[in-house]
Formats: C-alpha cells, sequence, structure tokens
C-alpha cells in the first residue's frame, strides 16, 4: 500500500512539475532584414542587404528573465569591390542559432545578449569555382534591444559580431582571417 501511495505521489507530483514547466515555455515566429559586411579583410568590401527569418523558443525564468533559443535561416555576406571574386556579392547562407538571456521589463521593453552559432548551408560568390568561401561554422556574439507587447507582437534590433573566421579558400596573398557582422531588424510574434 505504501509503495501504492508513493507512486501516486510521484505521478501527481511530475504531472504538476511538467505542467509548471510547459506553462514557462512559448513559441514564436520571427522574420526581418539584414544589413551584413566583412570586417579585418584585405579586400575591399561594401554591406549587403540580406534576410533573416525561422522560429523561436523563449523559456520564462521570472517574470522579467527569460532564455530565448532562435532558428533562423539567413542570408549574410558582402559586395567584393575588388577583382579577386569577379566584384560580386558573396552570399553565405546560414541556418543560424542563437542562445540568449532577456531581460523584459514591465512595460515590454527588453535587452538580450548571448552566443550565436551558425551552420553553412549554401554559399554563392560570384562566377568563381573556387570550392568553399566560408568554414561550416560561424561563431559570433549576439546582442539587442527591442519591445514586445503583452499580445506577443514585437520589434527588435540586433548587432552580430563575428567572432571566428569566415574565410575558407586558398588564394595567393589574400588572409582568410575576416569575420562577419551582422546589423538586424526583427519583427516577431510569440504565441
Amino acid at each position: 500500500m505504501k509503495k501504492l501511495l508513493f507512486i501516486c505521489f510521484v505521478l501527481v507530483s511530475t504531472q504538476g512539475f511538467s505542467q509548471g514547466l510547459f506553462k514557462r515555455l512559448s513559441f514564436g515566429l520571427k522574420a526581418g532584414a539584414n544589413y551584413s559586411n566583412y570586417t579585418n579583410a584585405d579586400f575591399a568590401t561594401e554591406g549587403i542587404v540580406g534576410f533573416h527569418a525561422g522560429g523561436l523558443l523563449n523559456f520564462r525564468i521570472t517574470d522579467n528573465f527569460s532564455i530565448q533559443e532562435e532558428f533562423l535561416f539567413s542570408s549574410q555576406g558582402a559586395k567584393v569591390k575588388d577583382d579577386l571574386f569577379g566584384k560580386e556579392n558573396v552570399n553565405v547562407y546560414y541556418m543560424t542559432v542563437p542562445f540568449l538571456l532577456k531581460f523584459k521589463t514591465n512595460s515590454g521593453f527588453y535587452i538580450e545578449a548571448g552566443p550565436q552559432v551558425g551552420m553553412r548551408l549554401k554559399e554563392d560568390v560570384g562566377n568563381t569555382t573556387m570550392g568553399d568561401f566560408a568554414k561550416k561554422l560561424d561563431l559570433a556574439a549576439a546582442g539587442g534591444i527591442g519591445y514586445q507587447t503583452k499580445s506577443g507582437l514585437g520589434f527588435g534590433a540586433r548587432y552580430v559580431a563575428g567572432l571566428s573566421k569566415v574565410g575558407d579558400f586558398n588564394i595567393s596573398n589574400v588572409k582568410t582571417d575576416f569575420k562577419t557582422n551582422v546589423i538586424q531588424a526583427s519583427i516577431f510574434y510569440i504565441f
């Protein structure tokens, strides 16, 4: 009898605990524009406009603090002004996964910061056939600000500073230790 009561107690406790966790969990959709460029490149570049879109998962720790993980398809790169790649845009498409600590005020304004990992999905380097332009992984640090209404609609701006080297090619006299920096403007909705 004691074992049966103990099992019932554990099941009820587990169900209450898991329901509490699910109440703190929310999902959402996000999309917006990117403005990206390469820094520390020894070839002349200019920023280009791209986009990002995907989903997010938010886990509320307290009323003001949460952890947010996003899964975004993101186009990044730069316009190369030298004849190195035919004076064309270099577009690298990533699946980026930022993992952010978010502080939201009671009025809806928030700040966020954390690491981001990008996995290269595809690249478009003009008319060159040099093999891979970018490495498969791109590590970065992200920080941003924004506003979220009580209904879940929100707007945000974020800066993503590249931490890892981008280049994965071998061209004489060209260093591959440049990094990607991205400014993002987004609209999102959390259910």
